[in-house]
């Protein structure tokens, strides 16, 4: 069996002990050399003889799929199935699975950090210290504030519990969960633009589907209260750029927190370099802790493959995962 890898985190660490019942099953493991997700041309040569794919960020459309005669599954490194063309892989026979929740405690506090930061600015008083500067903040404490959540997952309901553990109010949208099970929670269920509107903090975590393109447009960015903080980890498109950098620029928003771009890298992203944008490259779910629970998520998935026996973590086409 021939098995591509292609997450960055684990083609830089071909040792790692979770690979490790593959090699025992003598199968024949190929690395991502490129340093970065793979675009769709690159995945399709390098599907080439491919039974499966432990497949991190790159572009699994259907061009990279049309070539793939001998693949089988796609274990997604990570909860997000949004690069993976679902229709295509299931029209060819393609089993597609993801860790889901095996990052979520990392994405969770990455969030809360990066709240954090955006919060006391501390970037800025941190290079100011490096550049010699003794810098004085006039940032915002969270405490007491309130902060919203936007889809209720493993990842928001992570997020929801260290919130309120900072004494915030939390409240949560999700149109797929009734409203009992997230008062259940201890969170306060809203409408979308509710939520928005009565949020200090508001944290992204849906998944990018055609409905939630653009959710945070500038229309709801305009409804924060004055001094709003927007956070998103989940995935870049879900935040409008352009309005969020126009809602920093009128001094509506008073900061904006990104691991997650539109394009990534995100050279032209017009939040890059904005003194109250903090950006981070894509990397809240890369802890050594995450690593490894997604990496055992796919091996396994892999070995029941070949023990003929159905994968945990299978994607329906056509339906948006949690």
């Amino acid at each position: 069996m021939r098995v591509l890898v292609t997450p960055t985190s684990l083609s830089a660490d071909r040792d790692h002990p979770a690979l490790a019942p593959l090699r025992d099953l003598d199968a024949e493991l190929v690395f991502n050399d490129a340093g970065r997700p793979l675009t769709s041309v690159e995945v399709a040569h390098a599907l080439v003889g491919v039974d499966a794919v432990i497949a991190g960020l790159d572009d699994f459309d259907a061009a990279a799929l049309a070539g793939a005669d001998r693949l089988r599954l796609i274990a997604r490194y990570g909860a997000g199935v949004d690069n993976v063309d679902l229709d295509a892989a299931h029209a060819r026979g393609v089993a597609v699975t993801r860790t889901a929740g095996a990052n979520a405690a990392a994405v969770a506090e990455m969030a809360i950090a990066l709240a954090f930061a955006a919060a006391r600015g501390i970037p800025i008083l941190d290079a100011g210290v490096r550049a010699g500067e003794w810098p004085r903040g006039r940032g915002i404490e969270l405490g007491g504030r309130s902060f919203g959540v936007l889809g209720f997952g493993a990842i928001g309901r992570h997020v929801a519990a260290l919130a309120r553990g900072l004494g915030m109010r939390v409240s949560a949208w999700d149109p797929l969960l009734p409203d009992a099970e997230m008062a259940a929670a201890g969170v306060t269920p809203r409408a979308l633009d509710d939520l928005c509107a009565t949020s200090d903090v508001v944290s992204v975590h849906v998944p990018l589907v055609p409905t939630t393109r653009h959710l945070l447009d500038a229309t709801r960015l305009a409804m924060l209260p004055p001094g709003g903080i927007v956070i998103n980890t989940a995935r870049g498109g879900i935040l409008d750029e352009e309005a969020a950098r126009a809602a920093l620029d009128a001094g509506r928003l008073h900061a904006v927190a990104v691991d997650v771009y539109e394009s990534e890298p995100p050279s032209a992203s017009p939040l890059i370099g904005h003194p109250r944008v903090v950006s981070t490259p894509h990397s809240a779910g890369h802890t050594a802790e995450a690593v490894t629970r997604m990496a055992e998520g796919t091996v396994a998935a892999v070995i029941a493959l070949v023990r003929g026996e159905e994968p945990e973590g299978l994607v329906s086409a056509r339906r948006a995962p949690r």
